[in-house]
């Protein structure tokens, strides 16, 4: 259970850096070409995490920062989640924030892209609505998963309990995805 999503500060660069880095290696290793692992080394996610405090949204449990999403326009960048809370229900609060700003920024329609092999992912957010799009090539080259949802006023999602009492009320309606 989510208590808090506040937007991130400064001090949780920290957090945010070591959520991502961990959650990127067990989402990525043996999906992506060893060039691009051999790019993302442990200071590149520290680095990119002070870079984009404007842009990510943190999940707080108790004292710690359980998860954030980094949304620009009408993608989700990222959404990450520590090993420790995983299915713990954080992952669609995130999600469902990412899609009120989304909606907020001004579109109906929201995408975000997944590594092919990242069949974890890929279950939760078609479970939560988004549909499974094309295959796409993302430079340098390896295989994504293009997701789309159209984004609405109110959460679908079977885990939205958790998001009412923190304010968020987005939503995906993947069915009617045209």
């Amino acid at each position: 259970m989510t208590d808090t999503l506040r937007p991130a500060t400064a001090a949780d660069v920290e957090a945010v850096a070591a959520v991502w880095y961990a959650g990127w290696g067990d989402g990525h290793l043996g999906h992506v070409p060893d060039e691009l692992v051999a790019v993302r080394t442990k200071e590149t996610f520290w680095s990119r995490a002070a870079e984009r405090v404007a842009d990510t949204t943190v999940a707080v449990v108790g004292d710690e920062v359980a998860g954030f999403v980094m949304v620009t326009g009408d993608e989700v960048e990222q959404v990450y989640v520590s090993r420790d809370h995983r299915g713990s229900g954080v992952a669609g609060t995130l999600l469902s924030e990412a899609e009120r700003q989304v909606k907020a920024n001004g579109h109906s329609e929201a995408w975000l892209a997944v590594a092919a092999g990242n069949a974890r992912a890929r279950r939760f957010y078609e479970r939560s609505g988004w549909s499974d799009g094309e295959p796409s090539i993302t430079p340098p080259p390896w295989e994504t998963v293009r997701f789309r949802c159209r984004v609405i006023g109110t959460s679908s999602r079977s885990d939205a309990e958790d998001s009412p009492a923190l304010g968020v009320y987005g939503g995906c309606i993947g069915s009617e995805w045209s």
